[in-house]
C-alpha cells in the first residue's frame, strides 16, 4: 500500500493540473463570449450542452464516475456561463429590463386601495405607509385590489405577503405571477390582536369567535384554553368585528385590531391574545407601473424551471455567484400542471447595480417564464 504521504503529492499534483487546465477552459470561455458578443448569439446552448454531458459521460470506465464527471461539468458550464454573462455585462449587453427608477413615491397625491373594510390591519398598513389622510377605498377581495391598479381605479394596492407567525400569504404570490403589477414598497406591521366584542360582554357569555384565518391560527394558542368556543373563518378581520357589531349578540366575538374595535363600536376585552409577541406582518405595496425608487434595496423575481435535475440550484448560483443575498424562496403549484411550480425568490440590491443585472441576465437566460416583480 502506498504512503499516505504520497498518496497526497499525488493528489495535490492532479489537482494543480486540473487548476491549469481550468483556467485554460476559461480563457477559451472569454473568447466564446467575445464572438457571441459580435455575432448577437445566446449564452446558454442547452442542446449543446446536454450532447457536451454524454459525450463526457461515456469517455468513464463505470457509472459511479459517470454521474460525478457530468455533475462536475454541469458545474464548469455554469461557471463559463457566469463568465460570459459579466462580459455582456461589461460591453452594456445587460438584457431588456424595462423598469424606471424614481426618486420617491408620491404618497399624497395618489389613490389607494386594500382588502377588507376601515380598521382592517391592510387600513392600518395603509395609513402607515401613505399618512393619515390617505385617499383610500377598500374592496372585498385581493383580486379586486389588483383589479383596480390593473384598471387604473387606483394608484396603489396594499397586500399582506407575509406574517412572522403564520407564514406567506399563498394567495398573493398566486395573484402577483398572474397580474402585470409590480411591488414598489412595503410596510411591515406590528400585529396586537384583540379580542372584540359588544360593550360589557364576559367572557362565560362568549360562544362564537370570528376572524380571518390567519388571525384565528395566531391566536390558538389563546383559543385553545376557551374549547368551547366555535371558531368561524371570515374574510378579514375587521369585517369580523362589524359583523359582531350589527348582530349585537354578546355570544359572538371578533379576534382584530384596537382600531376596529372603534370604528365599530366594540370593546376590548383582551389584548393581545397572540401567542407571539413579535407577530407581525409584511404588507407589499403594488401599482401596474414599471417603476422602483432610487434607494431601493431588495430585488423579488419569479421564475419557473425545466424539471431536470440541478435546475433549481444552477438558477440560485447566480446570486451566489453575484455575492447577492437571498432573502426569501417560496414555491407555488402551477394550476393544471401536476408537481411542477412557480419560484419566488427575494434577494438584496437595486437594479442599478452591475451584480443584480448580471445574476438577472443569467436567470433570465436559463429559466423558464421569468418575471422582476419589483425592485423596493
Amino acid at each position: 500500500m502506498e504512503d499516505l504521504s504520497k498518496l497526497r503529492q499525488d493528489i495535490d499534483r492532479i489537482d494543480r493540473q486540473i487548476v491549469e487546465l481550468f483556467e485554460e477552459r476559461m480563457g477559451v470561455s472569454r473568447q466564446v463570449a467575445e464572438y457571441k458578443i459580435a455575432n448577437g448569439k445566446k449564452v446558454l446552448d442547452r442542446a449543446r450542452e446536454l450532447e457536451k454531458l454524454e459525450t463526457l459521460g461515456n469517455l468513464t470506465n463505470d457509472s459511479f464516475n459517470r454521474h460525478g464527471i457530468q455533475e462536475l461539468f454541469q458545474q464548469i458550464m455554469a461557471m463559463s456561463r457566469k463568465l460570459q454573462y459579466q462580459l455582456l455585462a461589461e460591453e452594456g449587453v445587460s438584457g431588456n429590463l424595462p423598469f424606471t427608477r424614481i426618486d420617491h413615491i408620491d404618497r399624497k397625491h395618489c389613490r389607494v386601495v386594500y382588502q377588507g373594510v376601515e380598521g382592517a390591519y391592510a387600513h392600518e398598513a395603509t395609513l402607515q405607509y401613505f399618512g393619515k389622510d390617505a385617499n383610500a377605498f377598500h374592496v372585498p377581495t385581493w383580486r379586486d385590489c389588483m383589479e383596480a391598479i390593473k384598471e387604473g381605479v387606483a394608484d396603489y394596492a396594499v397586500l399582506p405577503i407575509e406574517n412572522s407567525s403564520a407564514g406567506e400569504v399563498n394567495d398573493i404570490y398566486d395573484l402577483l405571477e398572474e397580474y402585470d403589477n409590480y411591488i414598489v414598497g412595503e410596510q411591515i406591521l406590528k400585529i396586537n390582536h384583540a379580542l372584540l366584542g359588544l360593550p360589557g360582554t364576559s367572557l362565560d357569555e362568549i360562544r362564537t369567535v370570528y376572524s380571518h384565518p390567519q388571525a384565528l391560527m395566531q391566536c390558538s394558542v389563546y383559543l385553545d384554553k376557551h374549547s368551547d368556543w366555535q371558531r368561524i373563518s371570515l374574510s378579514n378581520t375587521a369585517m369580523a368585528a362589524r359583523k359582531v357589531a350589527e348582530d349585537k349578540d354578546r355570544s359572538q366575538v371578533a379576534i382584530g385590531s384596537p382600531a376596529a374595535a372603534g370604528y365599530h363600536g366594540l370593546e376590548v376585552l383582551e389584548m393581545p391574545i397572540n401567542h407571539n409577541r413579535f407577530n407581525s406582518t409584511r404588507f407589499i405595496i403594488v401599482t401596474n407601473r414599471k417603476m422602483y425608487e432610487a434607494d431601493a434595496k431588495k430585488v423579488s423575481i419569479c421564475f419557473e424551471l425545466p424539471h431536470t435535475s440541478g435546475s433549481l440550484y444552477n438558477i440560485l448560483s447566480h446570486i451566489i455567484y453575484n455575492d447577492l443575498n437571498m432573502c426569501k424562496i417560496e414555491s407555488r403549484p402551477i394550476p393544471e400542471r401536476n408537481w411542477e411550480y412557480h419560484f419566488f425568490v427575494d434577494f438584496e440590491g437595486n437594479l442599478d447595480d452591475s451584480a443584480v443585472k448580471n445574476a438577472i441576465r443569467g436567470i433570465m437566460e436559463e429559466a423558464v417564464n421569468f418575471k422582476i416583480l419589483g425592485n423596493y
